[in-house]
């Protein structure tokens, strides 16, 4: 039996990204304006996002989209395993170096890379990736020969690529490489519209996949969901429907379905010691920039909007 839900009339489905809300929509048309070049683009948002989900609409919809695409998240990669993932390595270039290995920039030849977390990149690797933008070469560890390559780059990362370059983490010449063309995309908590139709959503995947038939949300499970802040956004909306499908039985998915955080189940303490060190970081944000709200919500990491209710909430819009 199908879920007793009617999606929004004005929905979009943009290259897998689903979405009712106005600033999504704005974002697809960025998308589709970067697409449309070979400047290297910087996606900024929070994890959970489906930042790679932007990346592969970009190269799809690109002239590169018969191309490669490949992605890395620069998080997960050491310094010697950075040098090889991204630029290859020949045969003896270190200890159990046995054979050549083509890296990420010459196997998206003529197609698109995504650096994930690009932010995470070593500083002593950084050099190596500013030459490929600027002289499209590179070379391989263990090489002296240089190799020429065409490229577009797509970086992401969830935090100010300006505070990372102030932290001394991050180079201030690659990061206006990169950063030619920033996008922001949207937390879910600022698009909540969004939510009811993506639970239902999702809830309908589970249903084809599962013996167990969920046919609607009850209210106060959907009140919980809209009041809550999704720090883990679309990902974490995916699991939580998970575990109501799992854990819950009949044709609803109710409060007690939900999982503890959407509950109000934290532990005690918990909420109030959070709330306690964002307010702190607000203020510390507001005294680093002389009181501007747009440089304070940029250090921060969140919109100008969401400072502004973050500011109300803690009493502190009168500065």
């Amino acid at each position: 039996m199908p879920l007793s839900y009617t999606p929004p009339a004005d929905i979009k489905n943009f290259q897998g990204m689903i979405s009712s809300a106005p600033a999504m929509f704005q974002f697809f048309e960025m998308l589709k304006k970067a697409a449309n070049t070979d400047a290297p683009v910087l996606i900024r948002g929070e994890s959970g996002t489906g930042k790679e989900l932007a990346a592969r609409a970009i190269h799809t919809l690109s002239r590169r989209a018969q191309g490669p695409f490949h992605a890395v998240n620069c998080a997960t990669l050491t310094r010697e395993l950075a040098i090889s993932e991204l630029f290859g390595h020949v045969k003896g270039a270190f200890t159990g170096a046995s054979h050549n290995r083509k890296g990420l920039f010459e196997v998206s030849h003529k197609g698109s890379l995504f650096l994930d977390e690009i932010v995470e990149i070593p500083l002593d690797v950084q050099p190596r990736l500013l030459r490929v933008l600027q002289e499209h070469t590179f070379t391989a560890l263990g090489s002296t020969t240089p190799k020429a390559v065409d490229v577009r780059l797509i970086s992401a990362t969830h935090e100010s690529l300006r505070q990372v370059v102030e932290d001394q983490r991050f180079r201030a010449d690659l990061m206006y490489r990169v950063r030619v063309i920033p996008l922001f995309l949207p937390p879910l908590r600022e698009r909540g519209q969004d939510i009811p139709m993506l639970a239902h959503l999702f809830l309908q995947q589970l249903n084809e996949q599962s013996m167990r038939k969920v046919q609607r949300i009850r209210a106060e499970a959907l009140e919980a969901m809209q009041s809550y802040g999704w720090p883990g956004n679309i990902r974490e909306l995916r699991n939580v429907m998970e575990y109501a499908h799992v854990m819950g039985e009949g044709p609803d998915v109710t409060l007690h379905d939900l999982t503890p955080e959407l509950r109000g189940e934290s532990p005690p303490g918990v909420e109030d010691n959070v709330k306690t060190k964002e307010r702190r970081r607000i203020l510390e944000a507001l005294d680093a920039t002389a009181g501007s709200r747009h440089e304070a919500a940029e250090k921060l990491g969140m919109s100008r909007a969401t400072l502004w209710r973050k500011m109300r909430e803690y009493r502190l819009d009168g500065r």
